[in-house]
């Protein structure tokens, strides 16, 4: 079995496939040896889990995965990884490397033909940072029943995606994944854990993903369209947003405001959960007829 957190053995295999890091895909490869079993460990996998994993690398994750899990199926875009992959996972007869573009598979049918006699299906990647908040969020709307979804990102990033709803650091973002799921930083991760070495550090983090419908909404989509109008604007206030973002009077916006029970002034990072679901549900009560 590869020592594939070894720089010497990295770089060898790579030399031998004629392989340079790729700029443009984000690939910065793990070469701290606790970082991916630690992921793996923590990331709710069973022995009788199906893992998705998105982005192989030279297949550090794959493998902590693979001895976790009943089956991993790794979703790599980059075709020149595929030949050192086939030699690095060559020990394991329970992954499978599918060469596709993760934004564009159809999920449900991967999991059909792949997890069909798994107890649960969970994703746990190391993402690639130009792109993660379109992947998880394409992730949680696909509405697949995902047990957890396990993503190292920027460290940033991930205080954002786990922020409090109506703390400083929260975002549209933050609100969307927390419709979504209960999300929770595992442990950060410097960035000379890295080959190449990033310009940032990064973080671990999990999402467990709702069962239940926790909060009172009139109209889902217009409550996403209410989150992301409300924080359009991070400098001005939430109606400034609101009215830009939807085309609203200033006067419609602050009636729902006032009837939700919040300030006119109030800007959108203050806004609890539970504050931005009675906006959306007033605004609605106003508007949702004619939109």
């Amino acid at each position: 079995m590869y020592e594939l957190t070894n720089i010497n053995v990295i770089k060898r295999i790579m030399s031998r496939h004629g392989f340079s890091f790729s700029k443009g895909l984000g690939q910065n490869f793990i070469i701290d040896p606790d970082v991916c079993p630690n992921m793996a460990q923590m990331s709710g996998i069973t022995e009788n889990s199906g893992v998705i994993e998105i982005g192989a690398g030279v297949g550090v994750l794959t493998a902590e995965l693979a001895k976790r899990a009943k089956k991993v199926v790794s979703v790599e875009l980059d075709t020149r990884l595929l030949p050192i992959l086939s030699e690095t996972l060559s020990d394991f007869d329970n992954i499978d490397v599918i060469n596709a573009d993760i934004m564009k598979i159809d999920l449900k049918k991967l999991i059909d033909d792949n997890f069909s006699d798994c107890s649960d299906v969970c994703v746990c990647a190391n993402l690639p940072y130009y792109i993660t908040s379109p992947i998880i969020m394409m992730l949680l709307e696909s509405r697949i029943d995902f047990k957890t979804i396990t993503v190292m990102v920027q460290l940033e990033a991930g205080e954002r995606l786990c922020a409090e709803v109506g703390s400083r650091q929260s975002g549209a973002v933050t609100a969307a994944v927390n419709y979504y799921a209960k999300a929770r930083e595992l442990f950060k991760v410097p960035r000379d854990c890295f080959m190449p070495s990033p310009n940032v550090d990064s973080a671990v983090i999990r999402l467990d993903i709702r069962k239940t419908k926790d909060f009172d909404i009139a109209d889902e989509k217009f409550f996403f369209k209410t989150v992301r109008g409300a924080f359009s604007l991070r400098r001005k206030t939430a109606a400034n947003g609101l009215s830009s973002a939807l085309g609203l009077d200033k006067n419609t916006v602050n009636s729902a405001l006032e009837n939700a029970g919040l300030r006119t002034n109030v800007r959108a990072e203050a806004l609890t959960m539970d504050e931005l679901c009675r906006l959306s549900n007033e605004l609605y009560k106003l508007t949702g007829e004619k939109k």
